[in-house]
């Protein structure tokens, strides 16, 4: 070969080099998009006994718009569920922190067992006022919705610390030190009751290994303060360690809370499912919320036997946000696409949770709690769009 030849040979296969290397980068780049896209589709646990309101192939719901932000992300949800032609109709019951809302209150309740299932803003628990008792609170208890449900993972374009974080935080919701037992013996003496039974931990705890078993999770971590409250923490952590004997395919690890949280800030990856009682699991949830990005991200799921009401993971009202179209409506989309799921709409939920995904990670539309400059009204148009082009490909 000529020097002239030997250059062109070598020049051409150093670009089909570049080129093949080029191609995988982008074939690899694409697969963990949708293995990202795939986890943003949060697992939604359903029981044989979940009752629904559906006539004619149409399922109707309650919808509680709370306090705060929720009304004017209600709208965008029902718009969104316009759009995408979602076979749901919402039953709109008011309920709010007004102090006259007690008959809101029994409506919501009676709508709910009805319908079976309820989408939720948050409602104002007025901790400034002691006689006020809360409707977030009344709603589980009167449900009986004793598993409270967060997926929290990073998601890509969104700022945090830790990459690679996926885990799933299960909380015993009925009882512990949210049972609504407080009084004052005499003046600046302050009596609180913690209850605790077996059967609830039992359940909460069965409800985590079926969950760990149904979606291939690895590992479960009841997370206790038995060190200290020796009968009733110590009760959940032993009958944790015997539910996992039945589901040895689970591992299972104990951790005291307050080393919990400092793991969590130092290396979440480590966690799978998080499984404890309820105050600790409302600690965890808000600091597993804030790794990944903060409380505009992530759903809440709380399930019973026969009902399911599906809100945000923190249980904030963005009262400051209100009226601004600057709160960030990912949590409450995603909210309202979990209940799809839970409907048995998979396909509807997909094209919803996609097109988000797609809006975050695509075309990095940021509300400012996240970094961004985008208004709420901005994601949903563009939220439109793709939903536009997801639906299109469904025909």
């Amino acid at each position: 070969l000529s020097s002239f030849s030997f250059d062109s040979v070598m020049g051409a296969l150093t670009k089909l080099m570049h080129s093949a290397v080029a191609r995988s980068t982008r074939a690899a780049s694409s697969a963990a998009i949708q293995n990202d896209m795939q986890r943003f589709r949060s697992p939604v646990m359903s029981t044989e006994k979940a009752m629904f309101a559906r006539y004619g192939g149409r399922s109707t719901v309650t919808v509680l718009a709370g306090d705060g932000i929720g009304p004017e992300m209600l709208k965008h949800v029902t718009k969104i569920f316009q759009f995408a032609n979602v076979p749901v109709d919402l039953e709109e019951v008011p309920l709010s922190s007004h102090p006259t809302a007690e008959e809101d209150l029994d409506q919501a309740l009676t709508s709910i067992r009805r319908n079976g299932v309820a989408l939720k803003g948050n409602i104002e628990t007025k901790f400034d006022d002691p006689t006020f008792v809360s409707r977030n609170m009344a709603l589980r208890r009167e449900l009986d919705l004793y598993a409270n449900v967060l997926h929290c993972h990073t998601i890509p374009t969104i700022p945090s610390r830790h990459k690679d974080i996926d885990m799933v935080v299960i909380r015993e919701n009925t009882e512990g030190e949210y049972s609504g037992l407080e009084h004052q013996t005499v003046e600046g003496v302050v009596e609180s009751l913690k209850v605790t039974t077996a059967e609830n931990i039992e359940r909460i705890c069965r409800f985590a290994f079926n969950y760990a078993m149904k979606y291939g999770r690895k590992k479960v971590t009841a997370v206790h303060k038995a060190n200290i409250q020796k009968l009733g923490d110590g009760l959940f952590l032993q009958m944790a360690g015997e539910m996992a004997k039945e589901y040895s395919a689970v591992e299972f690890d104990s951790m005291i809370v307050d080393n919990a949280s400092m793991q969590l800030v130092k290396r979440p990856q480590q966690f799978d499912i998080m499984l404890m009682p309820n105050l600790y699991g409302n600690i965890i949830s808000n600091i597993a919320c804030g790794l990944v990005g903060g409380p505009g991200l992530v759903s809440g799921m709380n399930f019973g036997d026969n009902y399911a009401v599906f809100e945000t993971g923190t249980r904030n009202t963005g009262s400051s946000l209100a009226g601004k179209d600057a709160a960030n409506p990912t949590s409450f989309i995603r909210a309202s696409v979990d209940m799809l799921r839970y409907l048995g709409y998979s396909v509807h939920a997909d094209i919803i949770s996609d097109s988000l995904f797609r809006v975050l990670v695509g075309d990095r539309l940021h509300t400012p709690d996240i970094g961004g400059t985008s208004k709420t009204s901005q994601m949903v148009d563009a939220l439109f769009r793709h939903m536009e082009v997801e639906i299109k490909k469904q025909m």
